[in-house]
């Protein structure tokens, strides 16, 4: 680990203990807003699944609640295992059901990851640089909004960048292990240290896999490039290394291929066969760079990969090695590139470990100087964390959403029992399953991805077809409404049943 003439372990102690203290306070402000701060529709997703499990676990639940809950689960879609989903329904036996519970869990792993990346981050560093790159982790606006969201996202993230911290881990020691004389006392230990940090790794990365799919391509080029450079061509006859790669991939394997093939063969035919011809244009990647821009400051991105580029030498191939597994990975899902924020939280801690490298002899430099100098620069360091803090708090409390389940119960209260309703609704009815307990078919919207995949098609031709046996017309996507002049024009030759404050119900029976 480099030296640095900055203060003592004592000193960079306590604030790294502050840093982790202000990143679990961002994470829990405004804590039992709904879930409709950061992609709802993900978010509610994960709410309605939850919920299932829950009410499959709770006694007091009647049969009718156990079917609805599981009724609306299971029209959700099932990608991912329940892992996250799995931890809060258990956790609501004990608290009931609130969305404070799995900010509470996410804000928890991300902070236990971010304890584990400053410990990586200091072996290829000094401490001071690292705290500064994980301030960067913990208080960028867009980490805050991620990371505390209901999504397997933050628990993939957290446990992908502990198993990187234990692949890391593994290297170091394996390369003492291979430096020390055949008769030292002290290399057995080292054996069962590097057998420890192989285990560990496999375990958190395997996990991450499991969680969520799409993290295997950075799983799997950080694995490759740190076994190859840790044993070059003797690779294959490490025992460690295949302990690692089964431990990584036998779970992922069964649940993604075995048991869930259709899905997982769904997805990848909607998500990258049909769109992967969007990769043959320019328009694409100026898109994707210029939302990553929005998301984590251009800038930012190119020091960090400056960072990867001059780092030590395990260190550049784990960062390299990453950089290429995010621009497969890019490739592989185009579209969510420059669409889905949240396809890009695994950039948070990789960037961050870029930072710290390439900010380190600027640290070092600065802790060589006199007392002004020094005090300067960390005045203007902790301006930085603050002024970022102030905004990440400032999005959070921007909307309050606290009026939602009301009038989602209120729409769900005017649409008659029993009707079979089509509505042009938000995030694909998910609002009105889980504050209302109501389920309708879906109108088509209009966006970017139907523009993608059915540009010459016009829902409204097919109006007859798609209303066939629908009694009720719900509207509460106005703003779509108004991109579809044409059902407009339809929906006002019915009467209308019921109007309210946000919502519209059109009797389709006249």
């Amino acid at each position: 680990m480099p030296s640095s003439p900055l203060p003592q372990p004592r000193t960079w102690f306590v604030t790294l203990i502050i840093l982790l203290a202000l990143g679990g306070l961002l994470r829990l402000l405004d804590i039992s807003d709904p879930p409709l701060d950061f992609q709802p529709s993900r978010q509610l997703r994960n709410s309605i699944v939850a919920r299932d499990i829950y009410y499959s676990l709770l006694p007091s639940a009647t049969t009718e609640e156990r079917e609805l809950a599981s009724s609306f689960a299971r029209s959700v879609g099932k990608y991912e295992p329940p892992v996250i989903e799995s931890i809060v329904a258990y956790t609501y036996l004990v608290t009931g059901e609130n969305i404070a519970v799995p900010r509470v869990w996410v804000t928890v792993f991300w902070l236990a990851a971010g304890v584990a990346l400053f410990d990586l981050l200091r072996r290829a560093t000094s401490p001071w640089s690292a705290l500064i790159a994980l301030a960067y982790y913990l208080v960028l606006p867009f980490s805050v909004q991620a990371s505390r969201s209901f999504q397997p996202d933050p628990l993939m993230t957290s446990a992908f960048v502990i198993g990187i911290y234990f692949l890391y881990r593994w290297s170091e020691e394996y390369g003492v292990q291979e430096q020390a004389p055949a008769s030292d006392s002290k290399l057995s230990d080292s054996r069962g240290k590097t057998w420890r940090w192989a285990i560990f790794a496999g375990i958190f990365l395997g996990l991450a896999v499991f969680v969520k799919i799409v993290i295997a391509f950075f799983v799997g080029a950080a694995a490759i490039a740190m076994v190859f450079f840790t044993l070059k061509k003797d690779l294959w006859k490490s025992k460690q290394v295949w302990t690692m790669a089964a431990i990584m991939v036998v779970p992922a394997l069964i649940y993604y291929v075995f048991l869930n093939q259709s899905r997982s063969t769904e997805y990848f035919l909607a998500w990258t066969i049909t769109l992967i011809n969007l990769i043959t244009s320019t328009d694409f990647y100026t898109k994707w760079l210029a939302f990553l821009g929005t998301l984590f400051g251009l800038t930012m991105i190119f020091l960090s990969i400056a960072g990867a580029l001059i780092a030590s030498p395990r260190m550049r191939w784990l960062l390299v090695s990453l950089w290429i597994g995010y621009v497969l990975y890019g490739l592989t899902l185009p579209f969510q590139m420059y669409t889905h924020s949240y396809y890009h939280i695994q950039l948070i801690p990789i960037i961050a470990l870029g930072l710290a490298v390439v900010l380190n002899p600027l640290v070092e430099s600065v802790a060589a100087q006199g007392g002004v100098g020094r005090v300067a620069f960390v005045a203007l360091t902790v301006a930085v964390i603050g002024y970022q803090a102030y905004v990440a708090k400032s999005v959070l409390v921007a909307e309050d959403f606290h009026h939602e389940p009301a009038f989602w119960s209120e729409v769900g209260d005017v649409i008659p029992v029993d009707a079979n309703v089509i509505a042009l609704t938000q995030d694909y009815g998910y609002r009105l399953m889980m504050y209302s307990w109501r389920k309708v078919s879906l109108w088509p919207l209009t966006t970017g991805l139907s523009d993608i995949r059915n540009a010459d098609r016009n829902a409204v031709d097919d109006f007859a077809e798609l209303t066939e046996g629908k009694q009720y017309f719900l509207v509460t996507a106005f703003s779509q409404l108004d991109k579809q002049p044409g059902l407009k024009e339809i929906l006002e030759q019915y009467p209308i049943a019921v109007e309210g404050d946000g919502y519209v119900l059109y009797d389709l029976r006249k």
